[in-house]
């Protein structure tokens, strides 16, 4: 397995070149393009790491998973997908096409209008203290907690987010004042982890909710199981389709260049990898996603002849 993650870090460095780092958060665009890693955990415990995978990031897009399981563990399914469809789209994760023509509600909760909407849902007294609460028990790291910069850096820049929230408000679908919401929003965001803690998030996720390290039902499989098919048909913005031919992985994105991806076979994988390509991707992380996906025969429409070593 060393190996074969050391080839699949291989493979990805070769597309570095052809992706930049994202730069409309001026916080984001300090991060190092040279930077690439990944890590995987096998249901044993097992874990195997390659190239920077210790190198902090904030989660930025991979937060809505997150919200989205806050959300429905403390509202419910009714209240959320009332607010929220589950169908993809083939705009981009930022667009305002749809709110503009009254295709409403916002398409799924992958995309930054249905993500506002969601965490606008979240029954808490404190949403951002529970949902940080939740990252820190699902990725098995109390030390887990906000990049004050990042997040500042998101709310001063955050306009076409704040037009997408008024928007909302415009027609009835956000619960809440649209700054206070964002303010949440933009703080979920900002989280900071590692491929690490992603890759133990992601081992929940890829056993319907069982942590099987411990032995523990961390989340009921009725929330992993809309959680890993939004992933699968909404994870990777306007690229989710060609992502899911090549790779057949449910996965999550951010514009901070991480990828959370769980598989059949019970394994949680993060990758990281600033760099982005035009669909605001990790492009690094998507083709060594890719790379494992077609050494380990991990497409989730494949025959399963893959056995964990």
């Amino acid at each position: 397995m060393d190996s074969i993650l050391q080839d699949a870090l291989i493979y990805g460095k070769k597309y570095l070149p052809s992706g930049k780092v994202a730069n409309y958060i001026p916080e984001l665009a300090k991060a190092d393009p040279s930077h690439l890693g990944i890590c995987l955990m096998l249901p044993d415990g097992s874990t195997y790491q390659a190239g920077d995978f210790q190198v902090p990031f904030t989660m930025q897009s991979i937060a809505k998973t997150f919200s989205l399981i806050l959300a429905l563990k403390t509202a419910g399914y009714e209240t959320v997908f009332s607010k929220v469809g589950m169908e993809p789209t083939g705009d981009c994760f930022d667009s305002i096409v749809q709110l503009e023509t009254k295709q409403l509600p916002p398409f799924n909760p992958m995309i930054n209008a249905g993500a506002i909407v969601t965490v606008s849902c979240i029954k808490a007294q404190d949403p951002f203290e529970e949902f940080l609460a939740l990252v820190r028990q699902l990725c098995f790291n109390n030390t887990i907690a906000l990049n004050e910069s990042v997040y500042l850096s998101e709310k001063r820049t955050g306009m076409r987010n704040r037009s997408i929230a008024y928007l909302l408000q415009s027609d009835q679908i956000l619960e809440g004042e649209p700054e206070q919401v964002l303010d949440q929003y933009f703080h979920m965001c900002s989280v900071e982890v590692t491929t690490v803690d992603l890759a133990r998030y992601a081992l929940i996720l890829a056993n319907d909710g069982l942590d099987p390290i411990t032995g523990t039902q961390m989340l009921e499989e009725w929330i992993v199981r809309i959680v890993k098919t939004l992933m699968l048909t909404c994870g990777m913005y306007d690229e989710s389709g060609e992502f899911a031919v090549k790779a057949g992985i449910p996965s999550k994105s951010g514009v901070g260049g991480g990828i959370v991806a769980t598989t059949e076979q019970g394994m949680g994988i993060a990758t990281y990898g600033p760099v982005l390509n035009q669909k605001g991707n990790s492009i690094g992380g998507t083709h060594m996603l890719e790379y494992l996906s077609s050494k380990l025969n991990l497409h989730s429409f494949a025959s399963k002849t893959y056995t964990a070593v």
